[in-house]
């Protein structure tokens, strides 16, 4: 339930706002001038902020100024007089997302709040993702096979042809498209993202291309598809030869001619939709086995782009290696580390099967499980280095990082089902302590409110009855 800050020296209006805010399910509270506002947002857990502009003692605009410079500060909607418009437009220059003028109609100002939630959750998921990949969305790596890579997306980016981008699991496919996207005339429209690999075969027509009103059972709205959301951007399909056979016949024309036709639907709408299509599989074996279109394959083909593997990329192991350590450090709350000389020679050695993902993981991993402030050659014995590689892990070194890194398991080692079970483990012992008051289990954690909700969702913990 986002918490809402009520800033405003009218109690009036703060009490019509509350009230109209907590029948839709908002948590709301109030201050009365901009002192007190700013340090309720100190103390965190602070949604969004709707502000007056006259205050007293410290009015919006120099609240605004003070909150501008602060990297992590909720989202506000400025409350103006009639006349004072350049107020909110210089409100809106120090970050306001908008501004609504005095007396402030209900309706309007749900619609605000609804927004502005909406786009400081993109906005989160954004940052999410970007720490996810380590990389913030960049393609880092000065290496031979990066600089080729970026130089042909420099050179494809700007057209509107297809692309197949090919490489193994964990290479960083989506930041390759993501990249196009972004050096593309499309920029300002959306990315839409598929993995085809995750939609159960059943509704993945509905995926793609939506459906009608009442075209099977449960389909009660008419429903757009990733196609039609992606309309005048780029759409980006994951794990392509994941697409059933069945339909790779509708895909081909929605390629060729641009149109879509939804499941139950009377006719076809026309889009357009830069495609960009991702795959670790060989689709030539693919489609001699018969299992993938042949002209399908080659609709696709336009310009292939190949994803090199960590491994053909020499120096850039260890300048991402730093790149994640430090990453995961800030993520998790710990000091700071760094790579020894001797990390550095075991990491360029290990042949990365699981390309960057699994050097982001063993980043992660050490970053948690490592005592000190120093990675050295024993923290990453785990690492089934290649046999006999310049600067492999001794043979002991796996029995040395057990020693220090939190007797970790032998053998395959899954670092995001221990990372989440340590994690859940952790928030339902401050969830019991604190009695399940979420405001302070959110404090103990450091964590924002609203996070820690989205938290208890995705690690499925609900709240028992009793409580």
């Amino acid at each position: 339930m986002p918490t809402i800050l009520i800033a405003d020296d009218e109690k009036n209006i703060r009490a019509t706002l509350a009230r109209a805010l907590g029948l839709e399910g908002y948590a709301t509270e109030e201050a009365e001038d901009g002192a007190r506002a700013l340090a309720r947002i100190e103390a965190g857990d602070i949604d969004l902020l709707l502000l007056d502009l006259q205050m007293p003692v410290m009015d919006g605009l120099a609240l605004l100024e003070r909150l501008a410079g602060r990297e992590r500060r909720p989202p506000v909607i400025v409350l103006t007089a009639h006349g004072s418009i350049e107020k909110a437009v210089r409100a809106v220059r120090l970050g306001a997302v908008d501004f609504i003028e005095k007396p402030p109609s209900s309706e309007r100002i749900l619609v605000a709040v609804a927004n502005a939630l909406r786009l400081e959750r993109l906005t989160q998921e954004n940052r999410r993702l970007e720490e996810e990949t380590g990389l913030g969305g960049r393609l880092l790596g000065t290496s031979p096979p990066m600089e080729a890579l970026r130089d042909t997306i420099r050179r494809v980016a700007p057209t509107d042809a297809g692309v197949l981008v090919i490489g193994e699991n964990g290479t960083g496919k989506e930041l390759v498209a993501r990249a196009l996207h972004e050096g593309s005339a499309r920029r300002a429209r959306p990315m839409v993202t598929v993995n085809c690999a995750a939609i159960p075969a059943t509704l993945f027509e509905s995926e793609l291309f939506g459906h009608a009103r009442g075209a099977f059972t449960g389909a009660t709205d008419a429903r757009r598809g990733k196609f039609q959301e992606a309309d005048g951007g780029t759409l980006f399909l994951d794990e392509i030869g994941d697409v059933p056979p069945a339909l790779q016949p509708k895909m081909l024309r929605a390629l060729e001619n641009g149109e879509v036709e939804r499941v139950g639907g009377r006719g076809a709408e026309r889009v357009n939709v830069r495609v960009v299509a991702a795959t670790n599989r060989d689709l030539e074996t693919e489609v001699r086995a018969g299992r993938f279109r042949e002209d399908l394959y080659y609709r696709l083909l336009v310009v292939p782009i190949r994803v090199p593997a960590l491994r053909d990329r020499g120096d850039d192991i260890t300048v991402l290696a730093a790149h994640f350590l430090e990453t995961a450090c800030r993520r998790n709350r710990v000091r700071p580390k760094s790579l020894a000389a001797g990390a550095r020679a075991a990491l360029a050695a290990h042949g990365w099967p699981g390309n960057v993902r699994e050097l982001r993981n063993a980043m992660e991993r050490v970053a948690i499980l490592a005592p000190g402030e120093t990675i050295d050659a024993a923290h990453l014995g785990f690492l089934a280095a290649a046999p006999g590689a310049p600067g492999a892990p001794a043979a002991g070194a796996a029995g040395a990082a057990g020693s220090t890194a939190a007797a970790a398991p032998p053998g395959a080692f899954d670092l995001a089902a221990e990372i989440e079970r340590h994690e859940r483990a952790l928030i339902l012992a401050v969830l019991e302590r604190t009695g399940w008051r979420m405001a302070k289990a959110a404090r103990e954690l450091g964590l924002e409110r609203s996070h820690l909700y989205k938290k208890l969702d995705a690690l499925g913990i609900e709240k028992p009855p009793d409580r």
